[in-house]
């Protein structure tokens, strides 16, 4: 109770922002901690993971304030897409995190060597939440602070002067989650210090809806895909494509879910939340109002209250700038297509390289869309679904961002995969072929080394009777030896 009631204090002050010539001294204290060794014993991290765990688990309550507060989020979306979403995540990884680190064996070939995220890692790291979510960015500062090592995770609070004073600092890693135009100068500046980056961006995601779709669960998916967050989540689709066909029943189907969503209405609904701030609202109320697209449903806005409605719009061409342009809100543009051939091509016009793709169909269709477009990743019959499952890699692609995260993934952005070999020393008497001189040691060299190719200049497989024989089909000595198994335990 006390815990709750200290969090509570602490998004109901001011967000204090952390002054800029303080920012080297923790850059280095958290460097010194890692040159230290501190965080790479296992049980060291996994006692992080754990508090951090226990630190969210207690500040429940503050935090679906922090985001109802900055946000007019619903508590079931904060415990739904935040709260719960983290838990799970360090539950996982601390359930796999020894089995991550063991060492990987590579495999055999002839004489051939072979903050949840960064902790699990074994890193130290700094954590710059967004200024724009002031709230939230001040109980995740009080968790971070009554939880975790302080000699090796910190929180700096500001906008740009204290970003760029961050970027000042040389990291191992830099990890980004946000727009593309910022992440340009984030990657030019860690460039200079030729420091890897993680990027998670967003993108004009599209949703394909085909003529073979079922209507009702495509709407039903796609509208909670806008209202979760009002549509302020980077995966949610930017635009929908429809076939003419089934035009009218989609809209109609939209309609009944949105009905089903908020009987009562959505503005007095506690299940939907608000813009994040003032500057982002005009910047949608824009967007609509430049749209040559006829409003279907919704188009309700209260800017003192920093609302907008699920918004649907009919458009006729893609460079409406609701389809141009990415809106990261609760507007969902559409428009009609004749065939899937049109949808695939106009999608790849608009963005070739989104974060997410939403292809609604029978199989044969959704294939298709899968193999003839690139994205982040696919939610099929679905709205981002794939980006919500720990066990999947998240992450963009080209333009929408570059690294990937989320379960395992997120061990491995924040580690290298370091080879290692040992020699023996009784290996020497086959080594002897690599030193000088040369002479005569070709063909030894090549005996031991050379791989022969099972293809020939024509790229076809060679069928080899011999070999298929022994393998009885399986086409490897491994497969053979399943078959010959299972043959022998079938005759007794």
């Amino acid at each position: 109770m006390a815990q709750d009631l200290a969090s509570m204090a602490s998004i109901a002050s001011e967000l204090k922002y952390t002054p800029v010539d303080t920012i080297p001294a923790i850059a280095a204290g958290v460097r010194n901690a890692f040159n230290s060794h501190k965080t790479k014993p296992v049980d060291f991290r996994l006692m992080q993971l754990r508090k951090l765990y226990w630190g969210i688990k207690d500040n429940e309550a503050a935090i679906v304030q922090a985001c109802k507060q900055d946000l007019g989020k619903a508590t079931f979306e904060t415990y739904s897409a935040e709260i719960d979403w983290c838990k799970n995540d360090i539950v996982f990884a601390t359930q796999n995190l020894e089995k991550w680190v063991k060492d990987e064996k590579a495999p055999d070939i002839p004489l051939a060597n072979k903050l949840l995220r960064a902790i699990a890692a074994g890193c130290t790291a700094i954590l710059k939440p967004s200024e724009n979510a002031p709230a939230v960015a001040k109980i995740l500062q009080y968790i971070v602070e009554t939880t975790l090592d302080a000699s090796c995770y910190g929180v700096v609070q500001g906008a740009i002067p204290e970003t760029s004073a961050l970027l000042e600092e040389k990291w191992d890693k830099v990890f980004y989650t946000g727009s593309a135009n910022v992440a340009k100068i984030i990657a030019k500046k860690a460039a200079e210090t030729l420091t890897p980056v993680t990027l998670e961006l967003g993108g004009r995601n599209p949703a394909i809806v085909t003529k073979n779709a079922d209507v009702r669960l495509a709407a039903k998916r796609l509208l909670w895909g806008k209202t979760l967050n009002a549509g302020q989540v980077c995966t949610s689709q930017n635009y929908t494509l429809v076939d003419k066909e089934i035009l009218n029943s989609f809209i109609e189907e939209l309609k009944n879910a949105m009905k089903q969503f908020y009987p009562n209405g959505v503005k007095d609904s506690s299940d939907f939340a608000r813009i994040i701030n003032g500057k982002q609202w005009s910047r949608l109320k824009t967007m609509l109002d430049e749209s040559k697209g006829k409003v279907l449903m919704g188009g309700d806005m209260d800017e003192s209250q920093r609302y907008i409605g699920p918004t649907v719009v009919l458009v006729d061409s893609p460079k409406d700038p609701l389809v141009a342009d990415e809106s990261f809100g609760p507007l969902m543009p559409i428009l009609p297509v004749e065939d899937l051939d049109t949808a695939i091509r106009i999608a790849g016009e608009i963005h070739r390289t989104p974060l997410g793709l939403y292809p609604f169909g029978n199989k044969q269709e959704t294939d298709r869309i899968m193999r003839e477009m690139q994205s982040g990743g696919v939610s099929v019959n679905d709205a981002f679904i794939h980006g919500t499952l720990p066990t999947l890699a998240f992450g963009g692609v080209g333009d929408s961002g570059q690294g990937a995260y989320r379960g395992k993934s997120s061990f491995d952005c924040f580690s290298h995969r370091r080879s290692v070999t040992t020699t023996p020393g009784w290996m020497e008497f086959l080594l002897d072929v690599r030193y000088p001189p040369y002479e005569g040691k070709l063909a030894k060299y090549k005996k031991m080394s050379e791989l022969k190719p099972d293809f020939d200049r024509d790229g076809k497989v060679k069928f080899n009777l011999i070999s298929y024989v022994l393998s009885l089909g399986a086409g490897s000595t491994t497969g053979g030896i399943v078959r010959y198994v299972v043959v022998l335990l079938g005759k007794l």
